[in-house]
């Protein structure tokens, strides 16, 4: 099991390291998930006895890693689902992908549709079409691979896969999206780098950022 990596904690929010490749919640594989390793420190580290009350506010896909935020009461969950419904904080991705973007840096609009486990692009005119809206800059661009930072202004599923594929830069290791190859451990090289929101039980602007991987650096 990997060593839960604690971002921040209070008594109404704990924010911790996804490490890539784990589940946020379990499945019916019974794999252990981020959801029960958070549980079981909170457990042991303040003693509660019974069930341990743990908001889950968002969700990270499998493959990829970042800031992941829980609530540790049930009106920190209800105030920090607001601000994600109404899309009033800020998600930044590191995104290592094949090629260089057309231009630099710009802002990325597409309508997406969802078919079982896979996302496409479409348009806007199909019955089940979500708007999807991101902007990047490059960060660096190596041989054959940039590195992107990715401000995302929607939470679409598989959205910035699915976005910087279809600009011609899949990302690393995303065979679902048009990567060539697979990494080994069948994670991407997409992290969720920081997260700002306002804190659920007093006004504060958070800010909770996740350490560069080791393709980011």
């Amino acid at each position: 099991m990997e060593k839960l990596q604690i971002l921040y904690e209070d008594n109404h929010l704990i924010a911790v390291y996804k490490p890539a490749g784990i589940l946020v919640q379990g499945d019916i594989s019974h794999e252990i998930s981020l959801l029960d390793m958070v549980k079981d420190y909170i457990k042991k580290q303040y003693n509660k006895p019974g069930e341990v009350f743990l908001g889950l506010v968002h969700r990270l896909d499998r493959p990829v890693g970042g800031v992941v935020l829980f609530a540790r009461t049930s009106k920190s969950a209800s105030r920090l689902s607001v601000q994600w419904r109404q899309r009033s904080l800020t998600k930044i991705y590191w995104a290592l992908v094949h090629g260089k973007m057309p231009q630099p840096s710009g802002r990325l609009t597409s309508y997406l549709k969802k078919r079982r486990q896979k996302v496409s692009l479409t348009d806007e005119t199909h019955k089940r079409a979500q708007e999807a809206a991101l902007t990047y800059s490059t960060l660096f661009v190596r041989g054959k691979v940039s590195l992107l930072e990715v401000h995302l202004h929607t939470g679409r599923k598989h959205q910035i896969r699915v976005q910087l594929a279809a600009e011609g830069c899949p990302i690393v290791g995303d065979r679902k999206y048009g990567a060539p190859d697979r990494r080994e451990d069948g994670t991407i090289c997409l992290v969720a780098k920081s997260l700002t929101f306002m804190h659920p039980t007093r006004p504060e602007t958070m800010y909770i950022e996740a350490p560069a991987p080791d393709w980011a650096l």
